[in-house]
C-alpha cells in the first residue's frame, strides 16, 4: 500500500514538473502578452473614441538596427533596437527608453515611435528589453537597464554617442525603472556582475513618463487583499506590502532621490495614482538645485503617449527637456 502511495506521488510530481521541464529544454521565455498598444485601445477608446494608435514612421536620415544583442545570460539573450542619424560626422546624446507593462507584460516596440521621433530630433535611441516577472522578478530588471547603459558606453564609437550625454527615459512601469536606475547612479547594490564592467552605468538626464517613484503609497501598497490576486507589485516584488514592507520601499525610486540624482522631466497622466511620489520627489531635487520639470496632460487615460492626440505634446515636453538638459 505505501509503495503504490509513493508511486502516486511520484507521477503526480512528474506531471507538474513537465511545464518546467520542456521549458527548461526548449529555452523559450515565459512571457505575458497581456499589454500592448491594442489592448490599451480596447480599453480606452469607449470613453476616448476620438484616439489614434500612433504608427511607427522611420524618418529621412534616420537609420535602424534591430534586435542587437546587449546582454547574455546563458542561453538567454536581451536585445535592443537602435536608431540614429546617418550623418557620423558628430557625436549625439542617447536616450535609453523603457518600456511599460505592470512589470510583467508590454515590450519594446511600444516605445518605437517615440524613439524614431527622438532620432529625428538628433538623439541616439535604443528601446530596451528587459526581463519581466514571469521571467525574473526585483532587481532583475535594474540590472538590465543598467547593463544596457554600460552597452551604450562600450559602443559609443559604433554609433557615435557622447558618452557625457546619456538619459533614461520610460513609460508606466518603464517610468518607475528609469527613476529608479537614475537615482541609484553609482549604487554596487544594483550593478550585476556582468559585461562591460569598465563602463559606468550613470545617466545624466531622467524622463519618467507615468512612472509612480512611492511604491508603498496605498494606491500601490493596499491592492494586495485577494490572495488569488495578487498585485503587479507583488507579483514582480515577491511580496504582498504588509508581508516584507522594506522590499517595497527599497524598490521604490523616491529612497534614493537626493543631491545626486540627475535632472528629471515627470510627465503624467491625469490620473493621481500615478503621481506617487512625484511630489516629494520634486521638494528633494528642488532644495537640492536640481533641474527637474513637471508636465501632467489633462484628461488623458494612463498609457496617453500610444495615442494620437497626445503623443505630439509629449514628444514636446521630452525634447524641450533634454535639448535643455544637453544644451541642444
Amino acid at each position: 500500500m505505501k509503495l503504490r502511495i509513493k508511486l502516486f506521488y511520484a507521477f503526480i510530481a512528474s506531471i507538474l514538473l513537465m511545464p518546467i521541464l520542456a521549458h527548461s529544454q526548449s529555452n523559450e521565455v515565459i512571457r505575458d502578452t497581456s499589454y500592448t498598444v491594442y489592448s490599451a485601445f480596447n480599453k480606452y477608446k469607449k470613453n476616448y473614441p476620438f484616439i489614434k494608435i500612433v504608427k511607427p514612421e522611420m524618418p529621412d536620415g534616420i537609420l535602424a538596427k534591430w534586435n542587437v544583442v546587449y546582454q547574455t545570460y546563458g542561453n538567454r539573450k536581451l536585445h535592443l533596437d537602435m536608431f540614429y542619424p546617418a550623418d557620423t560626422n558628430k557625436i549625439y546624446p542617447a536616450v535609453l527608453m523603457v518600456h511599460g507593462g505592470g512589470w510583467n507584460s508590454g515590450d519594446r516596440s511600444l516605445l518605437v515611435p517615440l524613439a524614431q521621433k527622438l532620432a529625428d530630433e538628433d538623439y541616439i535611441t535604443a528601446t530596451l528589453e528587459y526581463r519581466l516577472s514571469p521571467e525574473a522578478g526585483y532587481p532583475a530588471a535594474v540590472f538590465d537597464i543598467k547593463s544596457a547603459i554600460r552597452w551604450l558606453r562600450a559602443n559609443s564609437e559604433k554609433y557615435f554617442i557622447d558618452t557625457n550625454r546619456i538619459a533614461v527615459l520610460g513609460t508606466s512601469a518603464g517610468g518607475h525603472l528609469a527613476a529608479f536606475v537614475g537615482a541609484t547612479n553609482g549604487m554596487k547594490k544594483f550593478e550585476q556582475l556582468t559585461d562591460n564592467q569598465n563602463f559606468s552605468s550613470n545617466v545624466q538626464a531622467i524622463v519618467d513618463i507615468d512612472g509612480i517613484l512611492d511604491f508603498t503609497d496605498p494606491a500601490e501598497s493596499g491592492k494586495d487583499t485577494n490572495f488569488a490576486k495578487p498585485s503587479v507589485g507583488k507579483l514582480w516584488l515577491g511580496y504582498a506590502y504588509k508581508d516584507n514592507p522594506s522590499i517595497w520601499v527599497e524598490a521604490s525610486p523616491l529612497t534614493y532621490v537626493d543631491e545626486k540624482t540627475p535632472p528629471t522631466a515627470f510627465i503624467n497622466s491625469s490620473f493621481a495614482r500615478f503621481h506617487a511620489g512625484r511630489d516629494e520627489a520634486i521638494r528633494i531635487l528642488k532644495k537640492n538645485n536640481i533641474y527637474c520639470e513637471v508636465h501632467t496632460l489633462p484628461e488623458t487615460p494612463h498609457s496617453f503617449w500610444l495615442f494620437h492626440p497626445w503623443f505630439e505634446p509629449t514628444c514636446k515636453y521630452v525634447i524641450g527637456f533634454l535639448n535643455h538638459i544637453f544644451n541642444k
